[in-house]
């Protein structure tokens, strides 16, 4: 049987752990026949639908532990009228969300939806403001929000539910998106209205295969439900262990192909760790930013690291979207700092790349949880420091900082190629240099020394 045709409660016997499903109670509201409308034939089209599915409303909504971490299903009965939501569905999500924050426990929406009940009509809409509502008393609550699209989730269950959750994952090959497909222009790429198409907008996280997808929303529980925030440890070096005698072979360390990057300091810190994708607002940078949550010596700890190339808008915007989440759940963060510097293209000021890099120093700047960076690498002008954590930063051998690349900086001083080296010097980019003037707080030693 394939995704689309599981029923609510198929879907969380797969993912809940044997026997830990429990209903919650819901408010049983007393209405007409029809409905609030009086809209005729209303009622005999949901005794139809409850004949049909066994349940008596769109949503079913219970407790359960999946892979040993506990959290509230939310799951959605796409038979029962299209999964759309009413003002009973309302009832029921607003009372799951109340148990949820009296109990402490995240919140799974399994969405399958068309979107509001159209013999309702206002009155079903609405409802997603009572949705909205309860979404942010729980964000505010320090609760984490996973939603799981399944085929189809459209109209006001994705601008709601889903893409107002804190992780969204994707059945691959759902139908996604705020149109309904009786309902998009003709010419509409149906393409657009994928799971995959979410991803690649960033504004779903991860496509993840039914078989996987018990595994893989467990990890997401238990490392989102993670101890009060202490500050991260500082990775150890990876790299070169000897400090560069001149600023310009701090330059040229940072920038060989072979030193160790982003991804080699996640995989030697963490022993288990997910990721987030994209920025909400249209963009991703996959291969600048990498960000997510991960397990070192047992706690859970949010990391944001670049990769070495210049970062994106995307990847900004992606970055303050992970620490403004990981302070919501009381969670440490560590950045990893590696970029020549920001995108400086024509494209990156269209995407508002100078806002981009403003809301990420205005993200670090107001966290309240801890945060330790570490410079692995290349420290390109603000494109970097954005990332760094004032007060709490730590270079490695093999880096530099500097407030603008050796080469330009001779430029602008309208000097000649053979001076670059030179400016290097005068820049003072090597780490002991950074110690020296206070930027940052020590140079880490690699794995057989002891880190700070």
């Amino acid at each position: 049987m394939t995704e689309r045709r599981l029923s609510a409660r198929e879907v969380v016997a797969r993912l809940a752990d044997d026997s830990t499903f429990a209903e919650l109670p819901h408010p049983e509201r007393q209405s007409g026949p029809d409905g609030p409308l009086a809209w005729q034939g209303y009622g005999a089209s949901r005794a139809r639908a409850a004949e049909r599915t066994g349940e008596e409303e769109s949503v079913v909504c219970g407790t359960a532990s999946v892979t040993g971490a506990r959290a509230v299903l939310l799951a959605f009965e796409f038979g029962f009228l299209g999964g759309s939501l009413g003002e009973r569905t309302g009832d029921r999500l607003e009372a799951a969300y109340a148990y949820a924050r009296a109990h402490r426990l995240p919140v799974v929406p399994l969405v399958a939806t068309g979107g509001s009940r159209m013999q309702e009509g206002m009155v079903a809409l609405t409802q997603l403001q009572r949705v909205a509502r309860q979404s942010a008393l729980t964000r505010e609550a320090g609760l984490p929000q996973i939603a799981v699209l399944r085929d189809p989730t459209t109209g006001g269950g994705w601008a709601t539910l889903g893409a107002g959750a804190d992780v969204v994952l994707a059945l691959p090959g759902a139908q996604v998106g705020f149109a309904g497909s009786r309902v998009r222009p003709p010419d509409a790429d149906p393409a657009a209205y994928t799971a995959e198409a979410q991803v690649a907008a960033g504004a779903a996280d991860a496509v993840v295969r039914p078989e996987e997808l018990r595994e893989v929303l467990g990890r997401w529980l238990r490392l989102l439900a993670g101890s009060p925030a202490q500050e991260a440890a500082v990775p150890r070096a990876l790299g070169a262990h000897d400090l560069p005698a001149t600023g310009w072979d701090a330059v040229r360390r940072a920038r060989a192909p072979r030193r160790p990057r982003a991804e080699a300091y996640l995989d030697a810190y963490f022993t288990d760790r997910v990721a987030i994708g994209g920025d909400r607002c249209g963009g991703v940078d996959a291969e600048g930013m990498l960000c997510g949550f991960g397990a070192h010596d047992g706690r859970t700890v949010a990391y944001a690291a670049q990769t070495g190339t210049a970062t994106r808008p995307a990847g900004y915007r992606t970055a303050a979207r992970l620490i403004r989440f990981a302070d919501r759940l009381d969670v440490p963060v560590l950045t990893l700092v590696d970029t020549p510097g920001a995108a400086n293209d024509a494209e990156a000021e269209r995407q508002g790349v100078g806002a981009a890099i403003a809301d990420l120093f205005g993200a670090v700047a107001a966290a309240r949880v801890p945060i330790t960076t570490l410079l692995i690498g290349e420290g390109g002008s603000g494109g970097a420091l954005a990332l760094a954590a004032p007060g709490n930063t730590w270079a490695t051998p093999d880096s530099y900082f500097s407030v603008i690349a050796p080469e330009w900086a001779a430029a602008i001083l309208k000097r000649g190629p053979e001076e670059v080296e030179v400016t290097a010097d005068q820049l003072r980019v090597r780490p002991q240099d950074l110690v020296e003037l206070g930027v940052v707080r020590g140079v880490v030693d690699g794995p057989s020394g002891s880190a700070p």
